[in-house]
């Protein structure tokens, strides 16, 4: 495709991933959701990506906020909608040291703030998989179930990290049970 310069929300046809939408537009690539194949990020000069031209569509007025919202809809429909988490502000410019047992080696430090980030990325990966696990059409109630009791236990698991979040519903929870 030689055009450069389509906006989000422009409907596409892609040979390998079939139809999608552009959610996200960088440099040289669209990020697209596609129906099937979720969020891709692809190439502007791919060639295997074409406009989708609407036959018989009549223009239609709406306002930046409907829009909006039909675009936050598509994305959290489609799992690619990383909502903006607040680090606690004790912890803004804080580094964290991991301090080797053994003084001769050198401790390796982490902007807390970047550490933070990789956890949000951890749990949002893990809320996607939950997704597809209860979406998925060949497992069955009790597979899907099973499941689900592990990733209950892996977010108990990273509750110790919930003294990074700003706001507690933001926290990882576990199995309420056990408590």
């Amino acid at each position: 495709m030689d055009q450069l310069t389509l906006g989000i929300g422009t409907r596409l046809q892609h040979t390998q991933f079939g139809p999608g939408v552009i959610v996200g537009i960088r440099y040289a690539t669209y990020l697209i959701s596609f129906i099937n194949h979720g969020i891709k990020e692809i190439e502007k000069t791919d060639d295997r990506l074409e406009e989708i031209i609407p036959e018989n569509v009549t223009e239609e007025i709406e306002t930046h906020a409907e829009v909006e919202k039909s675009l936050l809809r598509i994305l959290r429909l489609w799992n690619g909608f990383s909502e903006i988490v607040p680090l606690g502000e004790r912890w803004k410019g804080g580094t964290m040291i991991l301090q080797p047992g053994d003084t001769s080696l050198k401790p390796k430090d982490v902007p807390i703030d970047v550490f933070f980030h990789k956890i949000v990325m951890l749990r949002d990966r893990l809320r996607v998989m939950e997704q597809q696990i209860n979406a998925h059409k060949l497992l069955s109630d009790e597979d899907k179930v099973n499941l689900q009791q592990y990733l209950t236990r892996i977010y108990g698991s990273l509750t110790t990290f919930n003294v990074l979040f700003k706001n507690k519903e933001d926290w990882f929870v576990g199995d309420k049970s056990s408590d």
